[in-house]
């Protein structure tokens, strides 16, 4: 190799070496710029593993205990409503058998009276449970047969020819008003006189209906 040669292989070489040391320079360069920068957010933040080993489990146990908590109070008021509710319905329920239970006990010393609340109308059932309460029990049945007699139990029943009234055709009808002025619609007004009727004529239902067998009537 020639001398001229040689020089301009060497600096070839040099001018080689020069740029790949740049390179590598400005790579080295980069890279611990961005190492720099994440060491630098890394060092702003708490890490699981920069808290020692012991302290660990509450820091992680603190969300789910305050998520627990939060459930509890929500459960808590849930049950407290569903408990006043239904203490609410029962408190109702209660006052509701309690005021039918005073109605029924009202409705039956009324009756033992001999007291009935007037109606619009009356069924035949009702009729006879109210003659059952007035009657005395060892004379009702022969109470019951005059009337069926006379009436059917029909409160409302006029003869057509003799114009005799109600349950023991009272004749004339408003003989019944010394029992009660509402003699025209209330069978236990009727009942009340027709027992007092029986009783102050026979002796009884009993001594009446014996005397209607005998005769027909009474």
């Amino acid at each position: 190799m020639s001398r001229n040669s040689a020089r301009g292989f060497a600096v070839v070489s040099a001018t080689a070496v020069t740029t790949v040391g740049a390179v590598m320079g400005v790579a080295q360069a980069g890279t611990a710029h961005s190492t720099d920068d994440a060491q630098a957010s890394a060092g702003d933040a708490t890490l699981l593993a920069d808290i020692p080993v012991g302290e660990q489990a509450p820091v992680q146990a603190a969300p789910l205990a305050r998520q627990a908590e939060t459930q509890a109070v929500a459960a808590d008021a849930v049950a407290r409503k569903s408990a006043e509710e239904s203490a609410r319905q029962q408190a109702a329920k209660d006052a509701r058998a309690k005021r039918a239970a005073a109605e029924e006990k009202a409705k039956k010393e009324r009756e033992a009276k001999g007291i009935f609340p007037l109606q619009s109308s009356y069924t035949v059932a009702e009729v006879q449970a109210m003659a059952r309460q007035i009657v005395p029990s060892g004379q009702f049945q022969c109470f019951s047969n005059i009337v069926n007699h006379e009436s059917t139990w029909n409160y409302l029943a006029v003869n057509a020819a003799s114009g005799a009234y109600g349950l023991v055709q009272a004749l004339p009808g408003n003989k019944m008003a010394s029992a009660g002025a509402d003699w025209r619609i209330n069978p236990a007004t009727q009942i009340k006189w027709g027992l007092n009727y029986m009783n102050g004529r026979y002796g009884s239902p009993c001594g009446a209906w014996s005397y209607w067998q005998a005769h027909g009537n009474y």
